[in-house]
């Protein structure tokens, strides 16, 4: 008994498939028809060798910039910190806030200004 009704198959709107497309354009089938082409393996080595080291560089240098960006983040806080430790430290150190904290401990200031001593040579 033979078959008399025969569906076509559905064809893609688009054609042929791009997987279709590769298949046709490189035929391996002729390169590995007689074996493992030997000579060929350097260079494919060559080029795994070369990806590899490009894939390892990107990553290293992906770190770097992540380690870059973190220390430049860092830099700025510190650099904040000290502005305002400095400001606090020049604040801090006017006389009218050093006269206010001496004052606790029972120390005025001077009213009489200070004269300079000189000393002669033959007293030395």
């Amino acid at each position: 008994m033979e078959n008399s009704y025969k569906k076509e198959p559905k064809k893609s709107k688009m054609g042929k498939s791009i997987f279709a497309v590769l298949e046709s354009a490189v035929s391996a089938d002729k390169v590995f028809q007689t074996g493992l082409p030997i000579r060929y393996i350097p260079y494919v080595l060559y080029v795994v060798v070369i990806g590899v080291i490009y894939i390892g560089n990107t990553h290293y240098s992906d770190r770097i910039s992540r380690n870059y960006d973190s220390l430049k983040k860092d830099v700025e806080d510190l650099r904040a910190d000290y502005t305002t430790l400095k400001a606090d430290y020049m604040y801090e150190s006017k006389q009218s806030e050093v006269e206010k904290k001496v004052l606790s401990m029972g120390l005025e200031q001077g009213v009489v200004p200070p004269h300079k001593i000189e000393v002669t040579a033959s007293e030395k």
